[in-house]
């Protein structure tokens, strides 16, 4: 028996869910990759239950995974375990429907596996309470990833209203889950502040910020961009990109409307690359206007991410108001760590906003200011020099604070914590 938290020893054997992972296309699905990987250089052991994949990949590839079922990486420290699952749709209840058959083979895979630790991530927002009951079956510490703040992001995209019953039933199963977490990592200060006013005790609460893999997103000239000769597109243009999840929250009437306006600017162009439930309609969206500035590109492999976020003269950040508390765009780590302007369509108080101010690599316009996004945008179009100094701002930024290294060794260390304060609480309780 240990006396001390100092005494306690142990090998990590890690239960982790997911319900998206490589060899999938998603956005931000490096951070869990990166955070993998080094857990295994830490010397911990992972089993990692994930779906067949489904999201931007061809039914070879899922006919691959069906076969193979267990892959091991990292000299075996990550075991990844596909669990047999049903594609992936575009209809809401559907995609509802296959979460929840998702977390009843976790839960029951879960099971017959032997761990000291459970960490999940909050997409899908029942994984949460899916982990909870895990935890209390299995009697081991659950730490909980916030990435997405639930119900309210549904709000935020119209599926449903404040007060509403499905409102209810998502607050009934983020209490359930925050109540029975050893430990919430929780990605900014305003996701920290939206738990403590639900009732959540701070010191059960860890602000670890998301990061960007400074090795892998690169600045890229546009002459060595393999992007442009790909889609034929001129380089002699000032580009506007926007890549990642093309869903409701991001305010993409109001794009198309600016953009719109913005036609006779001959020189400007608009790049949207990414997929999303919200893309079908935007296609309709801007064929019905007749938006000759817009070019949608899929999402490209990761390998290609350096040429993604350096293809445009200014990355974009795009939000519906009242979104900031609960949203914070990993996506802007790598518009900095690529050098390139920062706008965003965004809460002005938010602490996306503060951030941008003091790396002074961009700037922040109202969320559904049409007028200021575009007198923005044609400012920037008539002082390209300022876009270079600013770009620059932004990769010193990332460097000195949000680096892969960084994040990753925060929630190492977090972990570390959780598990030994279990250890040691276990042994005065004669466990």
């Amino acid at each position: 028996r240990c006396n001390n938290k100092q005494e306690i020893r142990y090998d990590m054997k890690l239960l982790v869910f997911s319900a998206y992972y490589e060899p999938e296309i998603a956005a931000s699905l490096y951070l869990s990759t990166n955070l993998y990987e080094d857990m295994a250089a830490f010397g911990w052991e992972i089993d990692l239950f994930v779906p067949m994949p489904t999201r931007g990949v061809d039914n070879k590839t899922r006919r691959k995974y069906k076969k193979n079922k267990l892959e091991l990486k990292y000299d075996g420290k990550l075991k990844i375990h596909r669990v047999s699952m049903m594609k992936e749709r575009e209809n809401t209840f559907l995609r509802a429907f296959r979460y929840l058959m998702l977390n009843l083979a976790f839960i029951w895979k879960g099971l017959f596996k032997k761990t000291n630790l459970i960490f999940v991530k909050s997409t899908p927002p029942t994984q949460g309470a899916m982990a909870a009951l895990l935890k209390k079956l299995k009697r081991v510490p659950l730490i909980y990833n916030l990435q997405d703040v639930f119900p309210d992001s549904l709000v935020n995209t119209g599926l449903t209203k404040k007060g509403s019953i499905i409102w209810r039933i998502g607050r009934m199963i983020e209490n359930f889950t925050y109540r029975n977490t050893d430990k919430i990592i929780v990605i900014s200060k305003d996701f920290k502040q939206n738990i403590i006013d639900k009732g959540v005790p701070e010191d059960k609460i860890e602000v670890i910020y998301n990061w960007v893999d400074e090795k892998a997103v690169v600045p890229v000239n546009k002459s060595e961009n393999i992007l442009y000769d790909k889609y034929g597109l001129d380089k002699n243009k000032f580009y506007i990109t926007y890549c990642g999840n093309i869903g409701f929250t991001q305010n993409l009437d109001m794009l198309v409307d600016v953009a719109k306006r913005l036609e006779e600017y001959k020189n400007i162009q608009f790049i949207l690359i990414g997929d999303g439930a919200y893309k079908a309609k935007l296609k309709c969206l801007i064929s019905e206007r007749n938006v000759s500035n817009i070019k949608l590109l899929p999402f490209q492999p990761y390998k290609n991410i350096s040429h993604v976020f350096s293809l445009g003269d200014i990355g974009l950040i795009l939000s519906k108001a009242n979104v900031g508390q609960n949203s914070v765009p990993s996506k802007t780590w790598s518009i900095m760590s690529a050098e390139r302007f920062v706008l965003a369509s965004f809460d002005m108080k938010s602490e996306l906003s503060s951030i941008i101010l003091e790396a002074d690599c961009g700037i922040c316009v109202p969320p559904d200011d049409k007028e200021a996004f575009k007198n923005a945008i044609v400012e920037l179009y008539n002082n390209r020099a300022m876009l270079v100094e600013k770009g620059r701002n932004g990769r010193r930024y990332i460097l000195k604070n949000l680096t892969r290294e960084k994040g990753t060794s925060k929630y190492i260390e977090t972990i570390k914590k959780v598990f030994d304060n279990n250890q040691y609480n276990n042994v005065n309780r004669g466990v």
